[in-house]
């Protein structure tokens, strides 16, 4: 796991933590590391946790299939972000949701009780590490309120004005790459493929943007 304290030290988790205090701190945390393929399956709906999990290399993607096969993706997880905190409290109950790697990835568990319980070795970071916690969950309570305004727009054109205007912000340019594809873009915004593609063609001949693939330029 000591090749990884680079991409920890860039979370918002160990913020202000340097990289030798981190390295004393994956003990104390019990951290433990686990590969998964593209494919596997990091969680799975109705499993128990009491770990949080960041995702330290490769993507995930958080989705859930209704009785007929139906696909929803809820969100995206890039390298640095947390996950998992939702179901770690006592009486959160099962994990609702499927976690399924998208690419080859590599995942760290820490012990959320060892985070939240300053340990007997008194660690000097301890309180930082404690303090970023609830920073970082603030910021995806923003980002799901964020994604909620997305798909509770009527029509498949606002859901996607709304989640293509969002990104052109967040990444301060008109030309700018998603992380979906089609069909992982329909599932986010929760519409059909077909529909989606259509209206993204009828946007583009009025020329309100451009795409190629995953890479979308706003007129």
């Amino acid at each position: 796991m000591e090749k990884y304290i680079p991409v920890l030290k860039r979370t918002q988790l160990f913020a202000g933590v340097g990289n030798d205090e981190i390295s004393s701190m994956l003990a104390c945390l019990n951290a433990r590391s686990c590969k998964c393929q593209k494919g596997e399956f990091v969680l799975r709906e109705g499993e128990h946790l009491r770990d949080i999990i960041i995702l330290v290399e490769g993507a995930l993607h958080i989705q859930k299939d209704d009785y007929w096969g139906n696909r929803s993706i809820l969100g995206r997880i890039s390298v640095g972000e947390i996950f998992g905190e939702a179901y770690v409290a006592p009486e959160s109950g099962a994990v609702l949701n499927d976690v399924v790697a998208v690419a080859d990835s590599v995942v760290i568990f820490f012990d959320v009780k060892r985070i939240i319980t300053t340990c007997s070795f008194a660690c000097r970071f301890h309180t930082t590490v404690m303090q970023n916690m609830f920073f970082t969950i603030s910021e995806k309570n923003r980002k799901l309120v964020q994604k909620l305004a997305h798909i509770s727009k009527r029509s498949t054109r606002a859901k996607l004005i709304s989640y293509l205007s969002e990104e052109a912000k967040r990444q301060n340019s008109a030309s700018f790459v998603i992380p979906f594809n089609r069909q992982q873009l329909a599932d986010f915004l929760s519409v059909d493929r077909s529909a989606m593609s259509n209206e993204l063609c009828k946007m583009r001949d009025e020329g309100l943007l451009s795409f190629e693939k995953n890479q979308f330029v706003l007129h």
